[in-house]
């Protein structure tokens, strides 16, 4: 085999078999399925058990998250690439082979996003990979735009782990999915630190992923969902950002943090959010940094300007979009 697509899944019965049918519908066929169940109480080991009996499935005794569950599948796989899979997906018939020709295409790309468009409204994308800017906010590349736009290959910041591709071995080198995220912006915290080690993290415009969004937190915004965001994303600069870049981006990641406070005081979040950061900064004690290595120095410059370069980018489009609808 050449792909172990892993699925992570939590009480996610009713999205198991659209995603799973369309996997079985994939013209590339040297792949293996294997999910990783969070200790799920809605009949879904059973349902798999009984309808895909060959689907190689491990059952975990608690429900630990995203980041352990997709660990253990990776850990648990032997192909040179792995596929990550959100549940409440379905995915076109070619979406493994364009995945794995695209991350073939160099040993050095770490990971590749897929096109993922909106389940209910597939006129509409929903992602197209992951930029990460200097206000500290990880942003869906081309949410919300009609479904022609990005139509070419690109680099991206990190793949979205909800429907990538990544090389295995590169694992071995850079660490595995940090555990402690549980789930929020762990993508982009390992696609972060690959980035360091020098690897690539492409987009592939002709792998097609429907996606519902939020199917096991069940909303886009909800308490869980906030602080945990808020506290992983002072995980994650803290863990990938040297201390003189920490310094030198910390008065535009204030801003970024002010910014989203209000934002959240507005829909009714604030005091999640707060308690998030808050959090977040009381146990930065037990987070590793990615050590930092003279011979990764360009690489850290190439981050600096592209974390510019993505703010400009994104303060543009929101401008585009509010002002002249486009």
């Amino acid at each position: 085999m050449k792909v172990t697509i892993v699925i992570p899944n939590y009480n996610g019965k009713h999205f198991m078999e659209p995603c799973l049918a369309s996997l079985m519908r994939q013209t590339y066929r040297d792949f293996d399925i294997l999910v990783v169940d969070n200790a799920s109480s809605d009949g879904s080991v059973s349902y798999m058990k009984e309808h895909y009996p060959r689907i190689r499935l491990i059952c975990l005794e608690k429900n630990y998250g995203f980041s352990k569950a997709v660990n253990t599948g990776i850990c648990h796989s032997t192909t040179p690439y792995v596929i990550l899979l959100n549940n409440d997906t379905t995915v076109d018939p070619d979406y493994v082979k364009e995945m794995v020709a695209a991350i073939e295409q160099s040993p050095s790309i770490f990971s590749v996003s897929s096109k993922m468009i909106q389940m209910y409204h597939p006129d509409l994308i929903d992602s197209a990979g992951d930029l990460y800017t200097l206000l500290g906010w990880g942003v869906c590349r081309g949410s919300g735009r009609p479904v022609s736009n990005y139509s070419k290959p690109d680099v991206v910041f990190t793949a979205c782990a909800g429907a990538a591709i990544y090389r295995r071995d590169a694992f071995q080198r850079i660490g595995l999915f940090d555990e402690s995220h549980f789930a929020y912006l762990e993508d982009i915290d390992i696609g972060y630190r690959a980035r360091i080690y020098g690897y690539q993290n492409r987009y592939c415009p002709t792998a097609l992923v429907f996606h519902v969004g939020s199917g096991t937190s069940g909303s886009k915004y909800n308490s869980f969902k906030v602080k945990l965001s808020a506290r992983n994303s002072v995980y994650l600069n803290y863990k990938n950002m040297p201390f003189l870049q920490l310094l030198l981006n910390s008065p535009f990641l204030l801003l970024g943090y002010l910014v989203k406070y209000a934002f959240f005081v507005r829909i009714g979040y604030g005091k999640d959010y707060r308690k998030g950061l808050s959090e977040g900064i009381r146990t930065l004690s037990t987070q590793k940094k990615v050590p930092f290595q003279p011979s990764h120095f360009f690489h850290y410059c190439q981050i600096q300007w592209q974390l510019i370069r993505y703010t400009f980018d994104y303060v543009r489009d929101w401008f585009s979009r509010k002002l002249f609808h486009r």
